[in-house]
């Protein structure tokens, strides 16, 4: 016959919660030298700005794939030699997309592309937060599983372009 007791000795014990770590720690505090996290920090906002600015400048070819064109570029070659879509096709498009504020047919015409964008100018956002307030932009970065992330974005690259074949027409 189990009997219960009220005694708080005989309870089993709980484990310990780590205090959570905050989203970033300030400069001083970083792990790289100040002037190196400040030099990448400016260094990824001006890229995703600088393409946030080209893209914006751009208009999203109709066709799902193409926008890279309107840069002076030749249109890609694997519909012609394979019948297929290349891994990236569309991703341009997609970016351009995104940029407009057309953020379901971003993803639409090519996953991948919309959501490498879609991180991008997170990425240039936390950099510029991170600038503004004097907060380790580093720090963030090398607490994140970077190969688990590059693994999920290579299985959505995949997955994107058996998207874009389904539909895809010559």
């Amino acid at each position: 016959m189990a009997t219960t007791s009220s005694d708080p000795s005989l309870a089993a014990p709980r484990a310990a919660t780590a205090p959570r770590a905050p989203l970033t720690i300030p400069l001083a505090e970083g792990p790289v030298a100040a002037w190196i996290d400040r030099a990448a920090a400016l260094a990824v906002a001006g890229v995703v700005g600088t393409a946030v600015v080209v893209m914006a400048c751009v208009h999203p070819d109709a066709r799902g794939i193409g926008t890279h064109e309107q840069f002076g570029l030749e249109p890609c070659g694997w519909p012609v030699a394979y019948g297929i879509p290349c891994p990236t096709c569309g991703c341009t498009t997609a970016a351009c997309h995104l940029v407009h504020g057309h953020l379901f047919t971003a993803f639409q015409v090519q996953p991948f592309g919309a959501l490498s964008m879609l991180v991008s100018m997170l990425l240039g956002l936390h950099a510029l937060l991170c600038l503004w307030r004097g907060w380790s932009f580093a720090d963030l970065l090398v607490r994140l599983p970077v190969w688990r992330l590059f693994g999920a974005g290579f299985l959505l690259l995949l997955l994107s372009w058996g998207y874009l074949c389904l539909y895809f027409q010559p």
